[in-house]
């Protein structure tokens, strides 16, 4: 992913080893991170036991929010792009528990695909 694809908030993986340092206060005891998608500041961060969603707020983003969610957790996850060209894409997902779906907004890119392949991988276990 290249520095202008992450400026237009264009979601594409990111290298493990570049958040490893950062994740590993977050991780329990045997928790391995699998991949990361980064989309500007904010993160979707899948481990072999769930997913964490980092929320960078603010200007300076001193401020971050980890949200991290069981993939026992997640009964159902839908995409829906714009059409063809997958010029921006949102991303569903149903958590035991909250009546409304967690939304994330994917703008345009390889990301969107991705990230349903590991949700789909993971649920199913």
């Amino acid at each position: 992913m290249g520095l202008i694809d992450t400026l237009l908030g264009h979601a594409g993986e990111t290298p493990i080893d570049a958040i490893a340092e950062e994740f590993a206060p977050l991780l329990a005891p045997g928790e391995t991170l699998q991949r990361a998608f980064a989309m500007v500041r904010d993160l979707v961060v899948f481990t072999d036991r769930r997913m964490i969603l980092v929320n960078k707020q603010g200007v300076t983003a001193k401020k971050v929010e980890y949200r991290s969610i069981p993939y026992r957790a997640i009964n159902m996850f839908a995409l829906e792009t714009a059409g063809h060209f997958e010029l921006e894409t949102d991303l569903r997902i149903w958590i035991n528990g909250q009546a409304a779906p967690l939304d994330l907004h994917l703008e345009r890119g390889g990301g969107a695909a991705q990230i349903m392949a590991v949700l789909a991988q993971n649920t199913s276990k």
